[in-house]
């Protein structure tokens, strides 16, 4: 029964109410094993793909790429990663792409899977994606292994609802995330603003504990800092407060640029009989070998990273250049069909148009070096609210990545900015647009959404929007 009220904090008080002892210690204890279990997974996930990275970068520098037994090397390596992840996907069709898109329509009851092989296949096909070079994110898989985590949990606990449920789907999907960025916050808000759970008791008890408890196991096995270690310290004073909307509206604009490619070359790979699902793949992955050898900068641990974005290391033609690269391979990379995420990479892509803007803006005298960074961070929150139109998650994403929380307002302002300005250039949300090509690819009937306007946490989870979103037939 539904509390007759608008107000969402006494819906919250009346559902624990009504669950009484007995269900509420049910769901703490359900809640703790999801989110203990996906930090476990998502921390050793992490931890190979950091040590596998650090060992290929130490190997590279240490024998050269002019040798012709390495060159064999990377790119027969390449290949048989290659190989592998097409086996993957072969096995288990599910895990391709972000797994976000899957996720959300097994919510809304229009898939099913066997977690433990959804589990395995994602983790492997993950890690030899990004070992391979390809520009794709941790995220997305990461969230996927937590939501098939949490259907496991209901499994061995003999509940019958367990591969629908959105309790364990949802719960584990906001303690991946959580741990994939070490943002337990923007794991709870993912839970609720992208996925439009609504904001019950339940729901909001099970993502607060999940998230929280994975970080907490995560950090203690395996100890991770800060994603990007900026040590910004100062305020963004009044004079500059006009850096906001600029940075909102420029990554507005390349929000819809960037998710109009990414699906327009996701449907052609999908449509063209030119490139077999193998070819498909290994195309990237000899063209990050290419990569290797010619542009280097463009590939993670080889290339510059965020705070070499920040201190503005490299002159701003070589950053456009950078930009223009990395946002097409990072396309193409996706388009395939590998398992990879869309997320890390625009927070990368957002970071490198942070340095072109900042760089452009220091060459007109109109900003000091150091404000950089908080640019930098101002337009990856950006493009994440533009791209994913999840603003909340996006700025909450880069203040716990960051630690710069004395920018909390600026940082939301500029990701509900950004999103403003997608939605209205009439682009739709890429997630949206992917869960979509899921549904026809699976044959689904689901009739197309207006692009969402950016909304609270009360307006996208426990508002008008949601109960739009699960009102309408097919979704």
């Amino acid at each position: 029964m539904l509390v007759k009220t608008g107000n969402p904090f006494l819906q919250i008080k009346h559902d624990v109410t009504e669950m009484g002892v007995f269900g509420l210690g049910k769901i703490i204890v359900q809640a703790l094993l999801v989110g203990s279990a996906t930090g476990a997974v998502v921390g050793l996930f992490r931890h190979l793909n950091d040590a596998i990275t650090l060992w290929l970068v130490g190997a590279v520098g240490q024998r050269g790429l002019a040798d012709h037994l390495m060159v064999l090397a990377v790119f027969g390596g390449l290949l048989l990663l290659a190989v592998i992840s097409v086996l993957l996907l072969r096995t288990e069709p599910l895990i391709s792409g972000s797994g976000i898109p899957q996720v959300e329509l097994m919510v809304k009851g229009k898939l099913r899977m066997n977690w433990l092989r959804v589990l395995l296949c994602k983790f492997a096909g993950a890690l030899a994606a990004l070992t391979g070079g390809l520009s794709v994110g941790r995220e997305g898989p990461c969230i996927m292994m937590g939501a098939s985590l949490g259907v496991g949990v209901g499994t061995l606990w003999k509940d019958s609802t367990a591969a629908n449920n959105p309790r364990y789907l949802v719960g584990g999907s906001a303690a991946g995330l959580a741990a994939a960025f070490g943002a337990p916050l923007a794991g709870m808000c993912f839970a609720f603003e992208e996925m439009k759970t609504p904001l019950r008791a339940p729901m909001v008890i099970t993502c607060a504990i999940t998230a929280f408890a994975a970080i907490y196991v995560m950090q203690g096995i395996f100890g991770f800092g800060l994603v990007f270690p900026f040590g910004v310290h100062s305020m963004l004073p009044w004079r500059e407060w006009w850096l906001v909307p600029v940075a909102g509206v420029v990554m507005g604009g390349l929000g819809v640029l960037y998710n109009t490619v990414l699906i327009r070359m996701t449907l052609w790979a999908d449509k063209t009989r030119l490139l077999p699902l193998h070819l498909r793949v290994v195309i990237p992955f000899m063209c990050a070998g290419l990569f290797l050898y010619f542009y280097p900068t463009v590939l993670a641990g080889f290339g510059i990273g965020a705070l070499d974005l920040a201190r503005l290391s490299i002159p701003l033609t070589a950053l456009l250049l950078l930009l223009g690269v990395k946002m097409l391979f990072s396309c193409a990379s996706f388009a395939t069909g590998v398992a990879g995420g869309l997320l890390m990479p625009i927070l990368f892509m957002g970071g490198m148009a942070g340095a072109c803007l900042a760089s452009t803006m220091l060459l007109f005298d109109l900003v000091a070096p150091d404000r950089a960074a908080t640019i930098l961070i101002l337009c990856m929150a950006g493009l994440f609210g533009s791209s994913v139109r999840a603003p909340l998650t996006g700025a909450f994403l880069m203040l716990e990545m960051t630690d710069c929380y004395h920018n909390m307002v600026f940082v939301i302002l500029a990701a509900y900015i950004a999103a403003f300005v997608a939605d209205k250039l009439g682009n739709e949300p890429v997630y949206d647009s992917l869960r979509r090509r899921c549904v026809i690819q699976g044959g689904i009937r689901m009739p197309r959404r207006k692009p969402r306007r950016p909304q609270g946490p009360q307006g996208g989870a426990g508002g008008a929007m949601a109960k739009r979103a699960f009102s309408q037939p097919g979704t």
